[in-house]
């Protein structure tokens, strides 16, 4: 991977009437690395995405491409970028082959190439039998999976997906995931934006957290770990029930951050010690399993702004949120 950035997006904003859905937003995406926008619904992802992908512009601040081979530009070679919007964005009479065809004789490729390239992908997708229907007829995963395709058929330097696990089951969010770090190996650079964070930790290389259209937390998974303050995370299941006061007053313990009738997940303070806190435990209850860990992302970001941050309501443009879409 390359410390070059491949884009730099510098102190951007971007308000939609009386909203600021963008605030001085800046950051950097290296080639051949996976880079993540993290936050819930409204934070401001789909509205960077959008203008990375050249469909907004921003209001302020500076957007620059640095692709291979060519000079610095402030708006995307469109041969060279893979957008992966948020939305289908499909014809739905049309048919699944024909218009991958289509899509990527649009970005340079001969229809033949093209036409080789697509087959394989429907194959690697488990849609080669659906290669002549109507996209229209297809489920909402499946669609995804079509647009997926065209997003990254022409093998673009840089590939711009916009939540690409949407409408997606956990076989298929993990066989994206799959091709996601195929793509990265052979040396594009993916931004992606996200709010499923559990997927994204075991995916992106570097990742920005967003509230409210600013950066909370930035770096890799160690550096935002770090950076976060948080100690570590301990999950123990136990013989019976232990309250919560009991389990807040143990040494080095923070908080509870989430329990059931015999297991609970402590935070503790950052430098405490694990064997302090289970020590005292086994005073109070019968310890059956232990294991301790990091902070997820989720935790960690929730940490930085709040639990409020995945309650439902607006998005950044003020569109009320949708719920998740059907699996494939």
């Amino acid at each position: 991977m390359s410390a070059t950035p491949l884009l730099s997006v510098d102190r951007v904003s971007k308000r939609f009437a009386t909203v600021l859905a963008v605030d001085e937003l800046s950051f950097e995406a290296r080639r051949g690395e996976v880079f993540a926008l993290l936050g819930p619904n409204g934070a401001g992802k789909s509205t960077t995405v959008r203008m990375l992908a050249g469909i907004t512009q921003p209001d302020s601040g500076t957007i620059t491409f640095r692709l291979p081979g060519a000079e610095p530009a402030r708006s995307p070679d469109r041969s060279r970028l893979g957008y992966l919007p948020e939305e289908r964005g499909l014809y739905p009479e049309q048919k699944v082959l024909p218009t991958l065809v289509y899509l990527a004789a649009l970005r340079g490729l001969s229809r033949a190439e093209a036409r080789r390239r697509a087959e394989a992908w429907l194959e690697r997708f488990g849609l080669a039998g659906r290669a002549n229907d109507r996209l229209g007829t297809l489920s909402k995963g499946n669609q995804q999976k079509v647009q997926f395709i065209a997003a990254v058929l022409h093998e673009p330097a840089l590939a711009v997906l916009d939540e690409p696990f949407s409408g997606f089951d956990p076989v298929n969010q993990d066989l994206v995931s799959t091709v996601i770090r195929e793509l990265r190996s052979a040396g594009m650079t993916v931004v992606l934006s996200a709010h499923h964070m559990d997927l994204v930790e075991t995916l992106a290389d570097r990742v920005l957290l967003m509230h409210r259209g600013r950066a909370v937390l930035h770096g890799t998974l160690s550096e935002v770990r770090a950076s976060s303050g948080m100690g570590k995370r301990l999950d123990v299941t136990l013989s019976g029930a232990v309250d919560d006061a009991a389990l807040a007053a143990l040494p080095g313990v923070e908080r509870v951050l989430a329990r059931t009738a015999t297991t609970v997940r402590l935070a503790l303070r950052p430098g405490a010690r694990v064997g302090d806190a289970l020590r005292a435990l086994a005073d109070v209850a019968e310890v059956v399993d232990v294991r301790s860990g990091t902070p997820t992302l989720r935790e960690v970001y929730l940490a930085a702004v709040g639990e409020g941050a995945f309650a439902p309501g607006l998005d950044a443009a003020g569109r009320r949120e949708e719920g998740e879409e059907e699996p494939a």
